[in-house]
């Protein structure tokens, strides 16, 4: 079976998070900025589609070298062999991104991979004029960084946090590869209690329960490369088969999801639905205030509204304030709340634990964390000769 050069790419901050999942699938990788390289054949691509909780995509590295020139650009990717990828129907839109290059234009080297493809593939195929592209999509993009082309081949399609059962969203929400990698940033375990007050749509306590259940995250939905006609269908076949074995129906889950606003209880229900999950959430309406639990080692996870519109940010400061009131006696319990708001910890009523740096979207925000105390190690079982 054929092997590739393989990249997942993520948002910044977060890829040391998918070479930690890669390495637990088995997958050997080095972690650059804003993503994880890695090599395997169709069933690693498989495989890392359906499993990567915190990736956004993972592409093909079809080749890399260096052009000052569009001349030396045309040449080289005219050189690849593009008809090992590339069927005489196939589709292939070609993006582009140019950081710090003598070919600074994205347009015109977008243009002329894709007319150095289209020669290529016309010469293969004898077949000359326009090509159809009448068959399965093949997104490719021709990224320059400092006179380095890399040319990438996109197995996935829609981005890995597409994973198919939000059906409805709030107005800020949070996508679910970066709900994910935060609860993987916190010390939940699927035999603890896990709370979001301020769930919206549902998205921390669906991607929660995913991981309680050992649910691959992408089982839900296609990807792009299983339309290709190279690929053997039976490897993807037995990956989702093998992931559908792994999943966890015994483990009891305790996941609360409240909001104040009864519309998004709602949407955040039929969501959980879409998935299978429904009975593994309790979603119910409740102001943050009124949160009081017997519970012990549980974990909060919040992404509460950041206060970036205008007039927003005293209300949102008060709020702040509440959680610090409501959470203080709840000693035993971790909290995780992610926002902008860089004062938080003044409003909130105590420093975190730790606070670490990422990005929702393009917008810098921090994870605030207030460690709990930890459960009591068990006794060890004598051993008995």
């Amino acid at each position: 079976m054929k092997e590739f050069k393989l990249v997942a790419t993520a948002a910044s901050g977060i890829e040391a998070l998918v070479g930690k999942e890669l390495r637990n699938l088995g997958i050997d990788c080095d972690v650059e900025n804003g993503k994880a390289i890695f090599h395997g054949d169709i069933e690693t691509i498989a495989k890392t589609n359906l499993w990567l909780r915190t990736a956004d995509r993972v592409k093909i590295v079809v080749a890399e070298f260096e052009a000052k020139t569009f001349e030396e650009l045309f040449e080289k990717t005219k050189a690849i062999k593009w008809e090992d990828l590339l069927p005489m129907d196939a589709e292939f839109p070609v993006s582009g991104k140019s950081i710090k290059s003598t070919l600074f234009s994205v347009s015109d080297c977008q243009a002329i991979t894709k007319k150095a493809i289209v020669n290529r593939l016309s010469e293969y195929y004898s077949r000359y004029g326009r090509l159809p592209e009448s068959g399965a999509k093949f997104p490719i993009e021709v990224a320059l960084l400092k006179d380095k082309v890399t040319i990438t081949l996109d197995t996935t399609g829609p981005s890995l946090f597409k994973r198919g059962y939000r059906l409805e969203k709030g107005g800020a929400p949070l996508k679910e590869n970066m709900a994910a990698a935060i609860i993987e940033l916190t010390t939940w375990r699927k035999d603890r209690p896990f709370y979001d007050p301020v769930c919206g749509s549902g998205t921390f306590c669906i991607e929660a329960a995913l991981i309680g259940r050992n649910m691959a995250p992408g089982f839900n939905r296609d990807f792009m490369f299983e339309a290709w006609p190279w690929v053997d269908k039976s490897i993807v076949d037995k990956v989702r088969n093998e992931a559908e074995e792994q999943v966890d129906y015994e483990t009891e889950l305790d996941i609360l999801g409240t909001d104040i606003d009864p519309r998004m209880i709602e949407i955040a229900k039929r969501n959980a639905e879409e998935i299978g999950l429904g009975d593994d959430i309790t979603f119910k309406q409740m102001n943050l205030s009124d949160f009081t639990t017997d519970k012990e080692y549980g974990v909060i996870v919040a992404n509460p509204p950041y206060g970036e519109r205008l007039g927003e940010e005293d209300k949102v400061q008060a709020l702040y304030k509440i959680m610090g009131k409501v959470y203080k006696p709840l000693d035993t319990w971790s909290k995780y709340i992610l926002t902008s708001d860089l004062t938080f910890e003044n409003h909130y009523g105590s420093k975190a634990t730790k606070k670490r740096k990422l990005y929702n979207g393009a917008l810098r925000t921090d994870l605030f964390q207030y460690w709990g105390k930890r459960p009591p190690r068990k006794p060890r079982e004598e051993s008995v000769n």
